[in-house]
């Protein structure tokens, strides 16, 4: 808890890239911090800046039915975060620099909960996250590791895409269930 704490703060005051310069506040993460899934999104958008909480609009929501479909919730069972801490301006991409100046602090998220599986949500989050420029076609489907944690980590498509694209639900709910069974079967 302690040790949360410590780096909640670290993370208040960050000026590790130019992303410090445009922010309300930072966006740390939420959830149960001895979760055994975490879910990584690429970086906050409007709504999570003004209210520090990471995937609180729409496509929050949406997550929060994605997750209660395979028995998790952010208050119980699930971590949630960002691979950036700050909102890139107009809900860019974030860039390479400001993805590797935050690398430190989703390294001590991942090193303090240990997840037995990391969901990233989205191409950016999956890109960032396993340094790759793979398309997210590619990323779906099987499990990856990442870095020196070699934490399981599974890729599915953003809430947000989801919103605009419905047609494709079907396919994130089989993401879903395995989801479910990595977590429950160890498969």
């Amino acid at each position: 808890s302690a040790d949360w704490t410590a780096l909640r703060e670290l993370v208040s005051g960050c000026q590790r890239c130019k992303l410090c310069k445009t922010r309300t506040q930072t966006v740390f993460g939420v959830g149960n911090t001895s979760a055994p899934l975490m879910v990584v999104g690429e970086g906050p958008g409007a709504d999570e800046d003004a209210q520090g909480e990471p995937f609180v609009g729409r496509a929050g929501k949406l997550l929060d039915e994605m997750l209660r479909s395979i028995g998790r919730s952010r208050a119980d069972n699930t971590y949630i975060a960002n691979v950036v801490k700050c909102r890139p301006p107009g809900n860019r991409d974030p860039e390479p620099d400001e993805v590797e100046g935050c690398r430190p602090y989703l390294d001590m998220q991942i090193q303090l909960l240990q997840p037995k599986l990391i969901v990233a949500l989205g191409r950016i989050a999956a890109q960032r996250l396993l340094s790759t420029d793979q398309p997210l076609s590619r990323l779906r489907g099987p499990l990856h590791q990442y870095g020196k944690f070699q934490t399981p980590v599974f890729v599915t498509y953003h809430p947000a895409y989801l919103l605009r694209s419905p047609k494709e639900k079907a396919k994130s709910w089989e993401d879903l269930k395995k989801v479910w069974q990595h977590l429950h079967l160890g498969q």
